[in-house]
């Protein structure tokens, strides 16, 4: 049998196994052990009215338990993919998990089973999710989480917006060694650095996946300053916008020093890139006293003028939530404020036409006017003036 027809033929089991996922994940991907509890936990899901969703997995973490340890060299990533449900109940903006015990799929997310995959394995089965898609349906959103993130939070988190949003892509999370520990800030940013090129190379990958139409890229805190910098080096290394496959570059109360956004954005001339700010968000407030006062991008205020006049300047759109309200820190409002949520859906699922908006939600209000429409359906928030 030649390259050629192994190759067609393993994507033709893939796609098969793809679309009887919810009942054989197991059966196409690991053993009996994990094809009855896979195949058990998404039935009891479904039956319980959850929503199930494919996660795919880049990891940098050591301590991944659900990946082949022989995927990746040190520095580079290992990778995966997770089956994760949403409750029947679950109400916009909201991450339901137990107070103790064990996830109920009924009431809270839970994930239902997952396998490690080699490089080969993860490129071929995203191709096989997006196969026989159109439009925005063939996209990819890379979710990059932020500092004192686990990896079952930024795989929640992300399951949480696409559902919330009405994503109808796939789903890809690329998870680095955060601490989950508040007093680890220095430790995180080196560890984000240290995550750098596997970003860079898992970027590059999924902009090369047969079938892929935009890769778009949503990053929050620290994570942002991580993502622009994997774009910045692809950019260098001549893979200008992926190749034009590069989508939405959305980051969310971005960690970023000012003058650095400034040189990362200077190498990507025509990236529809949009930042989240708030001058409420402790996080970044305190985020800044540690770098010498140095100003955070994501806690820049669009009501002053000069601010709005050094925010114009980098030819970003502005989506201003200094009116929402989420929690004392206000540092995840993108994912906690339902209409913040929408409106990233939305935005994944509009042209290009739009883009030099300066901002999407209007900071006069006290709080961004819902639309009780379907995600999906949701329209952009009105600009600012």
């Amino acid at each position: 049998m030649t390259s050629s027809a192994r190759f067609t033929s393993r994507k033709s089991l893939m796609l098969v196994c793809a679309l009887a996922l919810p009942v054989v994940l197991g059966g196409c991907f690991g053993g009996p052990d994990a094809r009855m509890s896979a195949s058990a936990g998404s039935m009891a899901a479904q039956a319980a009215g959850a929503r199930v969703t494919p996660i795919f997995i880049a990891s940098t973490r050591r301590e991944n338990i659900n990946v082949q340890a022989e995927s990746a060299a040190d520095g580079g990533a290992h990778y995966a993919i997770s089956m994760v449900s949403v409750p029947r109940g679950h109400k916009a903006g909201e991450i339901e998990e137990p107070s103790f015990g064990k996830p109920n799929p009924e009431k809270h997310f839970a994930v239902l089973g997952g396998h490690g995959l080699d490089p080969e394995d993860f490129r071929l089965q995203v191709s096989t999710y997006l196969s026989g898609r159109i439009g925005s349906n063939r996209d990819v959103l890379l979710y990059v989480h932020g500092f004192n993130t686990s990896q079952d939070q930024a795989r929640f988190r992300l399951t949480q917006l696409a559902h919330d949003g009405g994503f109808g892509g796939v789903a890809v999370l690329f998870t680095w060694p955060s601490k989950s520990d508040l007093f680890s800030y220095v430790s995180d940013k080196e560890s984000a650095t240290a995550s750098r090129d596997a970003l860079q190379k898992l970027m590059r990958d999924l902009a090369q996946v047969e079938g892929v139409g935009r890769v778009h890229v949503l990053a929050h805190s620290m994570g942002s300053w991580l993502a622009m910098e994997a774009l910045r080096e692809n950019a260098i290394a001549g893979s200008k916008n992926l190749g034009n496959r590069l989508g939405d570059v959305m980051l969310a109360s971005p960690d970023i020093d000012l003058s650095v956004f400034k040189t990362q954005m200077a190498r990507l001339p025509g990236a529809n890139v949009s930042i989240f700010v708030s001058p409420n968000d402790r996080a970044l407030n305190l985020s800044s006293k540690l770098a010498g006062e140095r100003p955070r991008v994501g806690a820049m205020d669009p009501r002053n003028t000069k601010q709005r006049a050094e925010l114009a300047q980098l030819g970003v759109k502005v989506y201003d939530l200094s009116g929402a309200s989420a929690g004392f820190i206000g540092h995840s409002l993108y994912g906690d404020v339902p209409a913040v949520v929408r409106t990233i859906g939305a935005q994944l699922g509009m042209a290009r036409e739009d883009a030099g908006v300066t901002a999407m939600i209007d900071a006069s209000s006290r709080m961004p006017v819902e639309v009780n429409v379907p995600p999906a359906q949701t329209p952009p928030l009105t600009p600012m003036n």
